[in-house]
């Protein structure tokens, strides 16, 4: 008798576990599907508030959160995984303040602007991308590890701009020579362009984009 009350017992406890279960396997499937539905808006939050950045504050990125978005940029995706980039960090005031003086002389204009401080938007630490000129897809690698980059810095409130002149300037001025050297680019590679990196001095507004030039094929 005594079996079968506990038998009992335990028969009416079922529904309640069965449902106390349910509900918690229940809460854990829509927790996990709100994390990705946060973490998916939270990525396109970053891609939509990103903007380039010309004016910047004096204090360096530090080396471990550089890390960080260096990081991020090497995990793009890339063609056959030949991962055609070389990539040069320069945090080196001495080396900033070295080439713009360089510029300068070249282009003497650039110093009556009184904000003027350095040819990479003032900017305190930049990164240097390179290509591999044997692989025809090597620009586009490129493109995406330097996406990758400004997006992840972004989000860690790092702003940043891409810049072609100054690498144009280094590779086509005999008397920036020295500080092109200095990046040692390994042979076969090709300077491509820049990204400046710092804390950001300015909130500029988004520009318009043309959505005419999105079509559909049906």
């Amino acid at each position: 008798m005594k079996y079968l009350k506990q038998l009992a017992f335990v028969a009416f406890l079922l529904p309640f576990m069965a449902c106390g279960e349910s509900s918690q396997t229940q809460k854990g499937t829509d927790l996990n599907a709100n994390t990705e539905v946060q973490d998916v808006n939270q990525v396109i939050e970053t891609i939509m508030a990103r903007r380039s950045i010309r004016k910047y504050k004096p204090q360096a990125v530090n080396r471990d959160t550089m890390q960080i978005i260096l990081n991020c940029g090497i995990n793009a995706p890339n063609g056959q995984n030949k991962q055609s980039w070389a990539i040069r960090v320069v945090d080196n005031p001495e080396y900033i303040n070295g080439i713009t003086e360089v510029y300068k002389k070249v282009n003497p204009k650039a110093a009556e602007d009184p904000d003027f401080k350095n040819m990479f938007r003032n900017a305190p630490t930049i990164v240097f991308i390179a290509h591999d000129t044997a692989y025809d897809f090597s620009q586009v690698d490129c493109g995406l590890l330097g996406e990758n980059m400004v997006l992840s810095a972004w989000s860690m409130g790092i702003g940043s701009c891409c810049l072609g002149s100054p690498t144009r300037f280094m590779t086509n001025t005999p008397e920036a020579s020295e500080y092109l050297k200095r990046l040692e680019i390994p042979e076969g590679y090709e300077l491509l362009y820049c990204i400046a990196f710092g804390y950001p001095d300015e909130t500029p507004a988004a520009k318009p984009r043309d959505n005419e030039k999105i079509k559909f094929v049906e």
